[in-house]
């Protein structure tokens, strides 16, 4: 185990991470993509549209240092129904299991809120993270319309009650 991943603690969010959840997120938007609308608003108001529907952030810190984010945002049209979404891991830290700790940490979470399932909304060209999602057992499903136009793959969990 590498000694890095031995110091990492994933915490629930509180409003001092607010700065890194923003800033994880946009730095892998801004690599392969471009900020779109719903980027910044969910970004910019994590407590709004996040937060007070009933959905919670997860943030993954080395020492003191926030390093890896993760969310789980309710879907209000589908009972027991959350997505998993903005995750970002600073690249110095990737490929060290922080992103499948914080995974863990999401469908755990996601339990303990009575979701029956969990979905999420990516795209192809994020060939690690698709990997991740499938070792979190994450299956390629369609049918939702998505607010992203980046999104071209969306996977769903389902949760043993």
């Amino acid at each position: 185990m590498d000694p890095v991943q031995q110091e990492v603690r994933i915490v629930p969010y509180a409003p001092r991470y607010r700065q890194a959840f923003h800033d994880l997120n946009k730095a892998w938007i801004d690599q392969y993509f471009t900020m779109e609308p719903i980027d910044h608003q969910v970004l910019e108001h994590p407590a709004t549209y996040i937060l007070d529907p009933g959905g919670a952030i997860w943030v993954a810190l080395v020492g003191e240092t926030p390093v890896g984010v993760c969310a789980l945002m309710p879907d209000h049209e589908a009972p027991a129904t959350f997505e998993l979404t903005k995750m970002g891991v600073d690249p110095a830290y990737q490929g060290l299991g922080i992103g499948y700790a914080l995974g863990r940490a999401v469908l755990e979470g996601a339990r303990q809120l009575g979701a029956r399932r969990v979905y999420l909304e990516s795209n192809t060209v994020l060939e690690p993270a698709i990997r991740l999602y499938h070792k979190l057992g994450f299956k390629a499903f369609q049918g939702r319309h998505s607010p992203y136009s980046r999104c071209n793959i969306q996977m769903e969990v389902q949760l043993a009650p």
